[in-house]
């Protein structure tokens, strides 16, 4: 993919309208899991970069679930399932083969039994045994705060390690009556930090430093993804037409803005990690790295009582994962969508390669439009989906962020390090325009003769992503989030 880059036009600029509607990251991706929302992943980050401690270059997994947790849902507010397993897997990237699993296990969220100050409240934040603003995560005004234990699972001797336990979930963000330290004077989310002290103070308080060098945090964020998902599936509404290459501009509106999610993030020492293994990337050659894939799971058997709390039991049974963005909701056919959340990435090349190598999305395109975009033989989409893990090549150094010098397009864009793709589908970076570089991939290859640069007219998120671990934006506040087209969150 060496040849030069142009917006096309005319025909493109249909494939433009059509493509758009398609994509909506993970949070929406099969049935079952949509029913399941704390178990439902919609995005995972891997990337390398420069740790804050000094110990080297490390590998920086972001993963968020949730989907469309919304900042002002009191007096509950979203928590992490405590019947569920949130898993980080590394992989052999050419087989998808396990190699090693970090599991995220959150404490109980009952009424009578979850880690309550004062139970005589209807109150989980801002009075537990005082009444006021949440100083320091856990204090006494953090009536409610959950808990979490990291531990490590060596797939290869199936040796489990406990990492920590007792780690804390920090307070969602209600807004500046009672999470004032997420916010400005006007209620609006400090993000955009370029070190640790410039962290807010509820989030630099929840990173914890592990024994063994890693770094760990679990809570509230905003939703990371992009797109005009809402106004796409209103059957092409007009305010995401354009730029169609005739100097129209859209008017599309981020469907996920003012969202927050649950994210689970893990930064790992390079040392620390399996000796890199040689694979074809996709677009650059031999590399060499890992893969990456999250992974949710279940107890078998759940029992409810009419009397007490439901008791989970018997083995873990995966529910969803998630490795690629975009795999199983754009590719996957509705058949196969419940069988891929259950299934692994070893059985990626004999069930699932042919939504990659003969793709319904171009078929679609030519019926509607005109087009001739090559529906079979798609190895280059298979090169990329198949198996579906991100793949990392750890040997590039350290990657330019998005608003740091990287570009969205990651390497569409010239965005290389070392000679790698900065981004996606090296990895994914916390901005990589997904959305857009997918639209090019599918409109362009597999020969690449020529590229189209297409996209959804949504370039960027709602907000400020920091520069720091764990990187995703501060999590909206309840009471100033806007979602408005136009409108500035905290504006009155």
């Amino acid at each position: 993919m060496h040849q030069p880059i142009y917006r096309a036009v005319a025909t493109a600029g249909a494939v433009f309208l059509l493509c758009g509607q398609i994509f909506a990251s993970s949070h929406s991706d099969a049935p079952l899991i949509k029913q399941d929302p704390q178990a439902n992943l919609t995005d995972v980050y891997a990337f390398v970069g420069a740790g804050n401690s000094g110990s080297g270059n490390v590998l920086n997994i972001i993963v968020n679930c949730r989907p469309f947790s919304e900042p002002g849902d009191g007096a509950i507010y979203d928590r992490f399932a405590d019947d569920a397993l949130y898993s980080i897997n590394l992989t052999n990237p050419v087989t998808g083969a396990l190699m090693r699993t970090y599991n995220f296990k959150f404490s109980s969220v009952a009424s009578n039994g979850g880690e309550y100050k004062n139970l005589n409240t209807i109150l989980s934040y801002g009075r537990g045994t005082v009444v006021g603003a949440i100083q320091n995560i856990g204090d006494g005004a953090q009536n409610y705060t959950q808990h979490y234990s990291v531990s490590e699972v060596d797939a290869t001797t199936s040796s489990n390690y406990d990492l920590g336990v007792g780690f804390i979930v920090p307070p969602p963000n209600t807004g500046n009556g009672v999470t004032p330290k997420y916010n400005n004077a006007s209620a609006v989310p400090i993000s955009g930090a370029f070190g640790p002290l410039g962290l807010d103070a509820y989030t630099k308080q929840a990173v914890y430093t592990l024994a063994t060098g890693e770094e760990v945090f679990a809570g509230s964020r905003d939703d990371s993804f992009f797109a005009d998902a809402p106004g796409i599936f209103d059957l092409l509404n007009a305010r995401i037409l354009g730029p169609d290459g005739h100097g129209q501009s859209g008017t599309g509106v981020d469907g996920f803005k003012g969202y927050n999610v649950l994210t689970f993030a893990l930064q790992i020492p390079l040392a620390n990690l399996p000796t890199p293994i040689a694979y074809n990337d996709a677009f650059t050659g031999v590399s060499h790295g890992l893969g990456v894939y999250a992974s949710v799971s279940r107890h078998r058997e759940t029992l409810r009582s009419a009397t007490g709390d439901p008791v989970g039991t018997g083995p873990w049974i995966q529910v969803n994962r998630l490795g690629n963005p975009l795999f199983n909701e754009v590719l996957v056919a509705m058949e196969d969508k419940d069988n891929y959340n259950r299934d692994v990435p070893t059985d990626d090349a004999t069930k699932y390669a042919k939504y990659a190598t003969t793709p319904e999305l171009p078929v679609l395109i030519n019926a509607v439009f005109g087009t001739k975009l090559a529906t079979t033989g798609r190895t280059d989409l298979a090169a990329v989906f198949i198996p579906d893990v991100l793949r990392v090549d750890l040997t590039t150094g350290p990657v330019p962020l998005v608003g740091q010098g990287g570009n969205r397009l990651s390497g569409l864009g010239g965005d290389t390090t070392s000679g790698k793709w900065s981004g996606w589908p090296n990895g994914r970076r916390l901005g990589d325009d997904v959305v857009d570089i997918a639209l090019t991939a599918v409109a362009s290859g597999p020969a690449y003769t020529s590229i189209f640069l297409l996209g959804d007219n949504i370039n960027a998120n709602d907000e400020s992503y920091n520069y720091t671990f764990p990187y995703a934006a501060t999590p909206h506040a309840g009471t100033t989030n806007r979602k408005d087209p136009g409108v500035i969150e905290g504006a009155q």
